[in-house]
Formats: structure tokens, C-alpha cells, sequence
């Protein structure tokens, strides 16, 4: 994908009515040496634990594959192979669609028996030239995989679905076989209409919604939608730690004036030099909702100015656990996760000096503490958010 980009992706689920596991099952593999990013969805056949399998199978066969460059025809061959059979001999299948985007900047759609996906491009409906390859092996004959290739361009954007979504609202008044394609799209086309910028998240979330409301809120197969969204990216910056050599507090500094984006400072320490050097005042903030953690400060020209480590550490745990469901409160580790949510390039300086005037023998120990919470929180934006991060150790 060009540099020009940021690939925003979302998936929103729905179980069947009843239901306690979902039978889609959806995955995501970034290949930083290559820049490639692979999504897979797939609908496991039936319902239920049983569909959860054959979908997990799929997903994770269809992942390892891709990642190999494996022919699609012949990849589809093996795994459908490997899919395990019921007990009456009847096949056993998962239908799969796998998302291939590179960063020199193609897109391919690959489709086995799920919903075809809709692009939109300045707002419209687009159609690239779809071509169809039979699956290998005697027992697939007639079995089809449906590709698509495109360049992307900006504001373009990709939705994929399981059957829940467009089979939704079958045998009501109004969708008599099922909500369709063609409607999904005029639906998501009057969303793209009135929010030109609305996110994968919030455009995934409506069209979910929208099916459910299809079935009457008892939406009666496992419904799965994701959007592709290629955007501008949004540039944010989190400082934590004071430079190595206190000569270079000045550079450091002019460094962070210049950054163009939103900012954030985490530690007492690194908010006093910068405070210092640019001749502007800290004040403490002593409304927020953590009780275990110093209060957040304000200084003029950064979002929030907290505490180092320990809200970092707090960072990192709510990371692990983040869904676009739950609601963030307004403690210090809250904020700095909603803006790393929020923003696409993230550049975090970690500065490394050693507060040797403490005599503190702990000192290096809570460097290295510093670090390695970092760079987990680095591993976190990169893999499950799709961040791309600069860190920079001063």
C-alpha cells in the first residue's frame, strides 16, 4: 500500500439468536518483511460449536497459505481436503473470503460461496473486472473461486460479509429473499452520503445493526461484516522519558514543537524539561476517576501530560483487551488509549536517561521496566490495531 494511506479495518459479529459460539470466524496477519496485510472470513457450515470449527480450520489454513504465496486454486484444494467430513458422509465445508492488500499498492479479493464484497469509490459502487478459477481435485469439480484485483485509491473502501447479512430479513414483507446486495449497498451508500469520513468501525456497526433489525433483532444465521477503509492517516506523537544527554534536552524539544500532530507526554520528569524549555506552565488536573494513579496534568499545546510507567503499564493491559464495544472512562491510561485508538502513525520517543542524582540503585531496573512496557504496547498497536509505529529511542 502506498505510504499515502492508512488501511483502517473493522469486523463487527453477530452469534444466531440462541446461540453462545459464532460460526464465523474472522482473522488478520500483518507480513511487515513484505508488506503485505492478509484478512480472512469465513462461514463454517450450520451453527454453533461444530460451524466454529470448520471456520477456525479454514481461516487458520487459509492465513498460513496466503501468507505462502500458495496458488489460491491449490490452496483451496488442500484445506477443503483437510475440512473434516460428518459422520453421515456428507461434506463438510466452510464458504471463505481472503482480503490480500499490498503495500505497493494491489488489492485482491479472493471468494468461495460467500457474499460477493462491495467496493466504493468516491462514494459509488465499483466493479473491477472479476475473473472465476475452478478449485482443484477431482471432488471440487464445478466448485469456483471468484478474484478481483484494483489498485486502490483514497476513500476507497472494501466491505465483506458472511450470508447473515444479506440473507437477513428473508420471508419478511419487505425482504422477501433477504435484505441483497444491491440493497447493502444503496444502505451503505446513504451512510457514505451523509458522513463522508465515517469509520470502519461505525460503517461495520450500522450495517450489523441494520441486519438485525432485518430479522427483528433475532437475527437467525451468524452475521459477520467487515469494512476496509483506505484514508488519510492521522499522525500522533507520546513522549515518555527525558533524552540521554542533557545537552540534548534543547533538540529534543525543538523536535517535539515541530511535530505537527497531537501530543502526549507520559512521566513527571521528561513534562518538567519540556515545560522548562519551552517556558510554559503544569497544571495538575485532580478531576479523574483512577485512584490508584497520580492525577493527569495540562500543558498548553499537549493533550494530556500523565505519569510514566505506571499508566503505561495500565495502557498496555486495557490494549490487550480492547474491543470498539467498550467504553472508555477519563482516567490518564483512558485518555492515552483513546488517542492511540484514534490515530493511525504513532511516534513514540523514549528517552533514556538515568536520574543518577537519585543514587537510586533501582534506576536502570525501571529503565528497562520502561522499555519493555513499550515495546509491548508497540507489539499491541502493530498487530491487533493495524498501527504503523516509529520508536525512537533518545
Amino acid at each position: 500500500m502506498s505510504e499515502d494511506y492508512h488501511i483502517e479495518i473493522d469486523v463487527q459479529q453477530l452469534n444466531r439468536h440462541g446461540q453462545v459460539v459464532c460460526g464465523d470466524v474472522f482473522k488478520s496477519r500483518q507480513i511487515k518483511a513484505e508488506g503485505r496485510t492478509i484478512l480472512v472470513l469465513s462461514d463454517g457450515i450450520g451453527h454453533g460449536v461444530k460451524a466454529n470449527v470448520l471456520a477456525t480450520l479454514t481461516v487458520s489454513m487459509a492465513l498460513n497459505y496466503t501468507s505462502f504465496h500458495t496458488r489460491p486454486e491449490v490452496a483451496a484444494n488442500i484445506f477443503m481436503r483437510a475440512l473434516p467430513k460428518s459422520v453421515d458422509g456428507k461434506e463438510s465445508y466452510a464458504t471463505f473470503t481472503i482480503i490480500e492488500i499490498e503495500q505497493a499498492g494491489e488489492v485482491r479479493i479472493i471468494n468461495y460461496d460467500n457474499p460477493r464484497s462491495i467496493i466504493f469509490r468516491r462514494g459509488q459502487v465499483f466493479n473491477p473486472k472479476e475473473f472465476h478459477i475452478p478449485i482443484r481435485g477431482e471432488e471440487n469439480v464445478g466448485k469456483i473461486l471468484r478474484i478481483r484485483e484494483f489498485t486502490p485509491t483514497l476513500e476507497d473502501r472494501i466491505i465483506f460479509m458472511t450470508d447473515g447479512i444479506n440473507q437477513s430479513g428473508l420471508g419478511s414483507t419487505k425482504y422477501p429473499t433477504g435484505w441483497g446486495l444491491e440493497d447493502i449497498a444503496l444502505f451503505a451508500e446513504k451512510q457514505i452520503a451523509r458522513e463522508n469520513e465515517i469509520s470502519a468501525t461505525k460503517l461495520a456497526r450500522k450495517i450489523l445493526n441494520q441486519a438485525s433489525m432485518n430479522d427483528s433483532f433475532e437475527i437467525r444465521d451468524d452475521a459477520t461484516c467487515g469494512v476496509v477503509y483506505f484514508r488519510q492517516p492521522r499522525e500522533f506523537m507520546l513522549i515518555t522519558g527525558p533524552p540521554f544527554y542533557k545537552i540534548k534536552d534543547t533538540d529534543f524539544v525543538r523536535r517535539i514543537q515541530e511535530f505537527p500532530g497531537k501530543k502526549i507526554i507520559c512521566g513527571g520528569t521528561t513534562a518538567e524539561i519540556i515545560a522548562r524549555e519551552m517556558d510554559i506552565e503544569i497544571n495538575i488536573q485532580h478531576r479523574f476517576s483512577e485512584k490508584t494513579l497520580p492525577p493527569a496534568a495540562k500543558m498548553e499545546g499537549f493533550e494530556i501530560v500523565t505519569e510514566g510507567i505506571l499508566t503505561l503499564g495500565r495502557v498496555e493491559e486495557i490494549l490487550e483487551t480492547y474491543t470498539t464495544d467498550m467504553r472508555l472512562g477519563d482516567s490518564p491510561p483512558e485518555e492515552v488509549v483513546k488517542l492511540l485508538t484514534q490515530h493511525d502513525i504513532i511516534h513514540i520517543i523514549v528517552g533514556t536517561r538515568i536520574n543518577w542524582a537519585h543514587q537510586d540503585p533501582d534506576q536502570p531496573v525501571e529503565l528497562e521496566i520502561r522499555k519493555s512496557v513499550v515495546k509491548r504496547v508497540v507489539r499491541l498497536l502493530e498487530t491487533r490495531f493495524f498501527k504503523k509505529v516509529i520508536l525512537d529511542f533518545v
